[in-house]
């Protein structure tokens, strides 16, 4: 997956299923799709951090369980889509690896400062114009 993170056969179980789309007569007999599970909450690959990334990026792709589900169907052959799969599920964790950039806060400068209010004193004088005239 990464070079710090590698993930075990024996961590990943794959069942095939029938898929639907195309595929002629050949996807009611062959069960072509893969589905793809991998315990992540379970796994001792993955450290806490990018498990918790991991959760947020899966969405409805992960169990309450913690267990990562991916079905992939896109092409005909068995081989390819388990290939698809796991490519998928690779991506996924080379994507939680990388540990987002810290904000650094950042204060407005003080010319910034006074064109706003400056913006705003305009825009005040705008609005007194556009008031009826009292009644001196």
């Amino acid at each position: 997956m990464t070079p710090q993170i590698e993930i075990a056969e024996e961590e990943m179980e794959e069942r095939f299923v029938l898929a639907s789309g195309p595929g002629g007569q050949n996807v009611n007999k062959v069960a072509t799709a893969v589905q793809l599970r991998f315990d992540a909450a379970r796994s001792p690959s993955l450290p806490g951090e990018v498990l918790a990334r991991l959760v947020k990026l899966a969405g409805r792709r992960m169990t309450q369980d913690g267990v990562l589900v991916l079905v992939a169907q896109r092409f005909r052959s068995q081989e390819r889509n388990r290939a698809d799969a796991r490519e998928r599920l690779a991506e996924l964790i080379r994507l939680a690896a990388i540990a987002p950039k810290r904000r650094v806060p950042t204060r407005p400068t003080g010319a910034s400062k006074r064109r706003r209010l400056q913006a705003k004193a305009i825009r005040g004088t705008v609005k007194q114009q556009r008031q009826r005239p009292g009644e001196d």
